[in-house]
């Protein structure tokens, strides 16, 4: 599905990427853990298309085309999909408007309204949000569990193929996490997706179990594992636990 190879990406003449490699396949859970600044966010921003990250080498390929070579709205409608750590507020933007445009954009087709208004009634209710939700301007005024929550909202009513979750965990109470964690698992496992999440604590990850979890330092990958690496780093932090496994492979 995804393939990123010896990418190096500067911001402002700095280099912030070097020769990163990840590859991500069909129906996989990804976890990207590191320090701040190691890097995480910019992956996202890259392969969004953001203008300010430079891409100096290395290649990206989504579905068997170079992800490079297109814009932003394109990569969107391939099925790329990211949550932000703080999603953005438009103003006088209503959720309902937004979502139905861009289902129409994406289909080509018009918009039944009766269907649509049953599609998102239903999941305001999976996500456990007032139906008022539907009419509001998008992350108006919203609490940081409520953007997140609304972020899903279009989540669930656009379907994308490769979602991007930039610590989704950040700002969001115990049990909207909750929520939030179950949703994204019931979207997993009723949808061909894969997911990349940038987190820095186990607690999403215990819900959806990733596949693999990625250490990334200084701009690349420089270990993988599975669930137990991440609850490792949650336990040791960083340094030590990087000392805690140097030991071991002395032994």
């Amino acid at each position: 599905m995804l393939e990123i190879k010896n990418l190096t990406v500067s911001v402002l003449n700095k280099i912030i990427l070097k020769d990163f490699n990840l590859i991500i396949n069909e129906n996989e859970i990804h976890a990207l853990m590191g320090l701040n600044g190691s890097g995480k966010s910019t992956i996202c921003k890259v392969l969004m298309g953001d203008p300010n990250y430079k891409v100096e080498s290395g290649y990206i390929y989504y579905k068997g085309k170079n992800l490079l070579e297109l814009d932003t709205t394109y990569r969107a409608r391939m099925g790329l999909y990211l949550v932000n750590q703080t999603p953005l507020e438009i103003e006088g933007v209503k959720n309902s408007e937004m979502l139905r445009l861009a289902l129409e954009a994406q289909t080509g087709k018009s918009v039944n309204i009766f269907e649509f208004s049953k599609l998102m009634n239903n999941i305001c209710e999976k996500i456990k949000v007032d139906k008022s939700f539907i009419h509001r301007g998008i992350n108006e005024n919203m609490s940081g569990g409520e953007r997140k929550k609304n972020e899903l909202m279009h989540l669930w009513v656009l379907e994308p193929d490769l979602i991007l979750l930039d610590e989704i965990d950040s700002g969001v109470d115990i049990d909207n996490l909750n929520t939030i964690s179950e949703s994204l698992k019931e979207y997993f496992d009723t949808h061909s997706c894969s997911f990349l999440i940038i987190t820095h604590h186990t607690n999403i990850l215990k819900k959806l179990n990733p596949n693999y979890v990625h250490i990334i330092d200084n701009g690349k990958i420089i270990e993988t594992g599975d669930y137990s690496l991440a609850e490792t780093i949650e336990n040791n932090g960083f340094n030590r636990a990087n000392k805690v496994r140097k030991n071991l492979n002395h032994e």
